[in-house]
This record gives C-alpha cells, structure tokens and sequence, in this order.
C-alpha cells in the first residue's frame, strides 16, 4: 500500500546499504534532515538526472545517521535502506519540499554470486582493503562479500559512470543480473579478468 515520504531529490544515486555523505545548505532540506533524525524517520532519495525537473521514479530509503553543522551548512551522514516506486504525481509544499506516494521494492534476495563473477567479488575486496589503508573506506561493515546484490551495489557506488547507468542499475530487480553487468563493465575495464 503506497504511503506519502518526504523527498530529498539529488544529482547522485544511493543503494540500498550504500552511505551518501551530503553538505545541505537549502532551508528546506536542512528542515527535513534535522526532523528525520530528530524524531527516527526515513526520508527518500531519488536521483535527478541532467536535464531531468522531478526526481526519478524509483529512489531509495534513507535515514540520518550524523549531522554535523558548519555555519547555515550541515555535513550530514545518510545510510540507504530499501528501494520504493513513486505512485502517481509529486506534490511540493509552500517550502519547496517534495513528497510522493511510495510503494516498497522487495529487497534483494541473499545470492551467492555465480563462480564466473569470483574475480570480480575478490576484486572488491581488495579494494576495500585499499580503501581502509587509505582512510577512504565509504562503505559499513559487514562486508557481504557472499551477496551479489551487496558485491553489485558497492562496485556501482565506486564506478566511474553516469548518473543514468547507476540509476538503470539501482532499478534492477535480479541481483545477479546486476552484478554481470558489472562484471562486464571491469572485464571491459581489464580491472578483472
């Protein structure tokens, strides 16, 4: 049964388990945040593409793990949940805030990803651990290493593609489906082979 969420639409995608780190300074915005995690609630985060006015028709569930303010700006911490569907038409209040009926996207089953994407699951965790050195890790423990969707969604959040490709993969229902896709893309790359 859709249900109305209020809408934080972004030139970025976010996936479900993914970390999005964002500088908000629109009074509307910083409202939203401080009242998600001020009272435990969930906001939804679409991606707006180039050219695009109205957010993406699937977005993902996010909620506020940190808010740091700087000034009139926040440093604010997000972690993705669950994907959702918008039903029907979008609605702005007077403050510019977007809302949307929602309807929940099933999550990910828990697969084993296929022996062929091996190198491609070794591959990320390599660079996790390069990442870790690095104090640059962008991702939350645990590391599901054995779930294609997880394997899937880190390499999409750490490739170098558009907005809409990310977006096409974030909207994929078939984990495995997703994680060949980017396989392809690090076999074409020669990150794996």
């Amino acid at each position: 049964m859709p249900h109305a969420l209020p809408l934080l639409p972004l030139h970025a995608v976010l996936f479900p388990g993914g970390l999005l780190r964002l500088t908000v300074v629109a009074a509307p915005a910083n409202a939203l945040l401080q009242r998600c995690q001020r009272e435990s609630l969930t906001f939804g985060v679409s991606c707006l593409d180039d050219g695009q006015s109205t957010p993406a028709s699937v977005g993902v569930l996010a909620r506020v793990d940190r808010i740091d303010k700087h000034g009139r700006a926040l440093q604010v911490l997000c972690q993705g949940s669950r994907r959702f569907r918008l039903m029907g038409a979008l609605e702005r209040d007077d403050t510019g805030q977007w809302y949307g009926q929602v309807s929940a996207i099933a999550d990910d089953p828990n697969d084993i990803p296929a022996a062929t994407m091996f190198p491609t699951v070794q591959a990320l965790g390599r660079a996790i651990a390069t990442l870790r050195v690095s104090g640059k890790l962008c991702m939350n423990e645990p590391f599901r290493l054995n779930d294609a969707g997880w394997v899937a969604n880190r390499w999409c959040e750490l490739l170098p593609i558009s907005l809409a490709a990310k977006q096409q993969l974030m909207e994929l229902a078939d984990p495995q489906a997703r994680l060949a896709l980017v396989d392809a893309y690090l076999r074409g790359q020669r990150v794996v082979r």
